[in-house]
């Protein structure tokens, strides 16, 4: 008995490594996955935390208190200028784009300062910090000033408040709500679409093709008068049709759910509020493409695959690339400026949808990335249509 126990052991084993394509899939990838996204998860929590660390900031002060000085003095990378802070410097800030923080202290302030009585009943000498919280340079010289100016507090007794709104009409964070829901959305939510979407294909596409080559009736199929690239394009379009819906479907319950994701109001989230019907229809446009581009690459593989197994096997690895890709956002300040970046398939259509949730979308890159993904759709369509007249890889075995 135990003879026979260990010969079935040994006939396993030799099976599993006798399979190089098993032994990669079930042993090898897995930590290799773990590694290589892993690493790059790290790389842009990295990046989204130093983003804007060594960037130069312009710090506007008006009536900067001699107190005060040594404080400003002490921050990296800042160039001070001493001047008026008007209305109009204050609503430059809305522009996201700006490194500036604007600091308004009172006349005399260390005067005041010194015979303050916090008894008094009087409001203490209030200090203005204005910055734009969607900027990373400017938030990180806010809040190190805010730091800064509450610690000096502390040791004067309260002498002085900083950033006090005497009516709801101030504000002194200058990004607009749009601003502070795209910076979120658009580091999350594009990565979501991607995977659902390839999720989508990956579901259908092996058995469509793979699948039938297993089970034989990819045979009946390449002897009816059916031409090559018809049955191409005909499983490219069917396969990113279903996997459409799937993906749509996705998206309709990550929209759905994002009042609760952000823990805010739902109000202040629904995309409804923020995004218009142009930016819509860029997202829908930009998912169509993609995953014809993918259901027609997944395909490719799945031709070449000789049964289901072994189509897992060889999608994987292009599965780790369309996942590297929808993390880019994390590790990357804004959208690329040169058009040739939206050549390179899914990259192109995270980067669109990126700046279409960021509320950053331009119209050429949108025309480059729809137009890429079409022609790569078309190429992987000749490739399959190819496959399909080459007796050699429909019935290899």
């Amino acid at each position: 008995m135990k003879s026979n126990t260990l010969t079935i052991i040994k006939k396993e084993f030799a099976r599993f490594f006798g399979d190089r394509q098993l032994l990669f899939t079930a042993v090898l990838l897995p930590g290799l996955l773990i590694y290589i996204i892993y690493s790059f998860m790290g790389m842009g929590m990295k990046k989204m935390v130093t983003e804007g660390a060594n960037e130069m900031v312009t710090l506007c002060v008006e009536n900067l208190p001699a107190s005060i000085a040594p404080i400003v003095d002490g921050i990296p990378t800042i160039a001070v200028s001493q001047q008026t802070v008007s209305q109009e410097d204050i609503d430059k800030l809305e522009d996201k784009t700006l490194n500036l923080v604007l600091m308004r202290f009172p006349e005399a302030f260390d005067e005041t300062v010194a015979t303050y009585n916090p008894q008094s009943g009087i409001a203490a000498p209030n200090v203005e910090i204005y910055y734009n919280s969607a900027n990373n340079a400017s938030s990180r010289v806010y809040h190190i000033l805010e730091a800064s100016l509450s610690a000096y507090e502390d040791q004067l007794s309260n002498r002085f408040d900083i950033n006090r709104a005497d009516s709801e009409e101030v504000t002194f964070d200058k990004a607009s709500s749009d601003d502070v829901l795209g910076s979120i959305l658009s580091k999350l939510i594009p990565m979501l679409i991607l995977m659902m979407l390839f999720s989508g294909v990956m579901a259908i596409a092996p058995s469509a093709i793979a699948g039938e080559k297993e089970r034989g009736t990819i045979a009946t199929l390449l002897v009816t008068p059916l031409r090559r690239n018809e049955l191409a394009l005909g499983k490219v379009v069917s396969l990113s049709g279903i996997a459409l819906m799937s993906g749509i479907s996705s998206f309709i319950g990550i929209v759905l759910s994002l009042p609760k994701m952000i823990q805010a109001d739902s109000a202040g989230v629904e995309l409804g509020l923020h995004y218009t019907g142009a930016d819509y229809a860029v997202l829908l446009l930009i998912i169509f493409s993609s995953v014809l581009i993918m259901a027609s690459a997944v395909s490719l593989l799945s031709a070449l695959a000789k049964d289901v197994k072994n189509a897992g096997t060889m999608i994987t690895p292009f599965m780790l690339v369309v996942m590297l890709c929808g993390l880019t956002p994390m590790f990357q300040s804004g959208t690329p400026e040169n058009l040739m970046a939206y050549l390179i398939p899914f990259y192109n259509s995270i980067q669109v949808m990126t700046s279409v949730f960021a509320h950053e979308m331009k119209w050429m890159p949108v025309i480059v990335t729809l137009v890429a993904n079409v022609v790569y759709t078309g190429i992987a369509v000749w490739g399959l249509t190819r496959m399909f007249n080459s007796e050699k890889v429909m019935f290899s075995k």
